[in-house]
């Protein structure tokens, strides 16, 4: 069973199009559903933390 309910594959974007689509997709979801990124920017990885906590979404893993 998944743990989330949509999935983005952003591998291979590079900054700033992985947040710009992870906010347009935010903006779509219900309250409490979850979202599975996958994404191989390296300042991707920092980005995202950054971008949750200034949205007041929370972040479950990152890994």
């Amino acid at each position: 069973m998944k743990k989330y309910n949509i999935m983005l594959n952003l591998i291979g974007l590079r900054c700033p199009e992985p947040i710009m689509i992870i906010r347009k997709t935010l903006r779509s979801m219900k309250k409490n559903e979850t979202i599975l990124i996958l994404a191989d920017d390296p300042s991707t990885k920092r980005d995202i933390p950054s971008f949750c906590y200034f949205m007041e979404h929370q972040l479950l893993e990152n890994k």
